[in-house]
């Protein structure tokens, strides 16, 4: 039991591990962004006191050379300064669009919003108090709003991989449950087998005694049913072969071999064109196809109702076409009637319509939808298949 949870497991310690990792990673890119936009706020406060040295000392005619030398360096953070006479001074912006005063108030509101504004203002010693000379407004420097940015990538590259991961996963699943259904139906064919041969020799032995003909007829008949269905599941999981033949004979046929089996309560009809018709099929396999499709219809109809195939020939598609007055399919489960498992009878694999799918859309490049379908009036199932000279 442990070997088998062991892949299990394995695969939720590496996610588990993928996670923490992540988690570290989008943690440590936060606290940076964080300590970044300190040490630029503590720039811009920096700024903004050599500023306020200049404005006091120039009033003293005595420049300090450090102050010029911050304000002149720092070209990195976009920045309005507003006076207390409201006068707007923008510095690492474009030059062009900064002479609309409209843009620079715009600005300013989302610089407002970025970073929390600066006042700037100085001492006076002489008037005792301290002089506001106006605001600072400061946006994130270029290389704070890539970092910005960087988390969100992360979690799309996270996303993309975590989607990778998820349909490879599934892949994987669907092979192996397809290769478990190839071998189971290879089993079955296998197991099909013997007892078959056998029956084969009985019925040889049975024309020797004094038995009726037409008890060993129908006998005879059983066997090559049972050698037709071994056929089928042993091609099942490998490529079968393909031959020019007959759509509206091979159809007939399977019609033909139901009309015999079904009961007297389904009104057959069948319409096709006089003309063959030809594409490259298998022919077990389609006349499998075919009698699910038929099958299902009459479950539809509870055995009991009209049902009628119909083969409609077009340029390079040959379309045929099965048609109940059962209970109707509702539109929410069109493509859901064709998934493994799905079924509405309370007795069923739901494996007859997968099963057609699969064979016309795998093994014959064709087509399988529901046509159309209406709640209490019927349903009609198409099959498109390429049709050759």
């Amino acid at each position: 039991m442990i070997l088998k949870n062991k892949p299990v497991l394995i695969r939720r310690i590496l996610i588990l591990v993928s996670f923490i990792i992540v988690a570290g990673i989008l943690w440590n890119t936060y606290i940076f962004f964080q300590e970044f936009k300190q040490e630029e706020r503590a720039k811009m406060e920096i700024f903004a006191e050599a500023v306020s040295e200049i404005t006091q000392n120039s009033l003293k005619d005595d420049l300090s050379n450090l102050s010029l030398k911050i304000i002149s360096n720092n070209l990195s953070n976009p920045r309005i300064s507003v006076t207390v006479n409201n006068v707007m001074e923008a510095q690492n912006m474009d030059e062009e669009k900064i002479k609309d005063s409209l843009y620079l108030k715009r600005k300013i509101e989302q610089f407002a919003k970025e970073n929390k504004p600066i006042n700037i203002s100085y001492y006076d010693d002489q008037l005792k108090r301290k002089v506001d000379l106006g605001v600072l407004y400061y946006g994130d420097s270029e290389a704070l709003n890539k970092l910005k940015y960087y988390p969100l990538a992360l979690l799309l590259i996270i996303v993309l991989f975590a989607a990778v991961a998820y349909f490879f996963f599934s892949a994987s699943k669907a092979s192996e449950q397809n290769k478990l259904w190839a071998g189971m139906a290879k089993e079955t064919a296998h197991q099909i087998g013997t007892p078959l041969s056998s029956l084969v020799g009985w019925a040889e032995i049975l024309k020797t005694e004094n038995v009726d003909p037409q008890y060993v007829k129908e006998i005879e008949k059983d066997i090559d049913r049972l050698q037709t269905i071994t056929e089928r599941f042993s091609k099942i999981g490998s490529i079968p072969k393909l031959e020019r033949l007959d759509i509206v004979q091979e159809t007939k046929d399977s019609y033909d071999y139901l009309l015999t089996r079904t009961s007297k309560l389904v009104d057959f009809t069948f319409e096709a064109p006089e003309t063959p018709i030809y594409s490259e099929i298998n022919a077990q396999l389609y006349s499998w196809t075919i009698e699910n499709m038929v099958k299902n219809a009459i479950d539809a109809m509870k055995g009991k109702g009209a049902l009628l195939v119909e083969i409609i020939p077009s340029a390079t598609f040959v379309k045929i076409q099965i048609t109940d007055n059962g209970k109707g399919i509702p539109k929410r489960n069109f493509k859901r009637v064709f998934q493994p498992g799905f079924t509405s009878k309370k007795r069923g694999w739901g494996l007859g319509l997968s099963l057609a799918k699969r064979i016309v859309e795998n093994y014959h490049d064709g087509k399988i939808k529901v046509l159309k379908s209406e709640l209490g009036k019927g349903t009609t199932m198409q099959i498109s298949l390429k049709t050759v000279v």
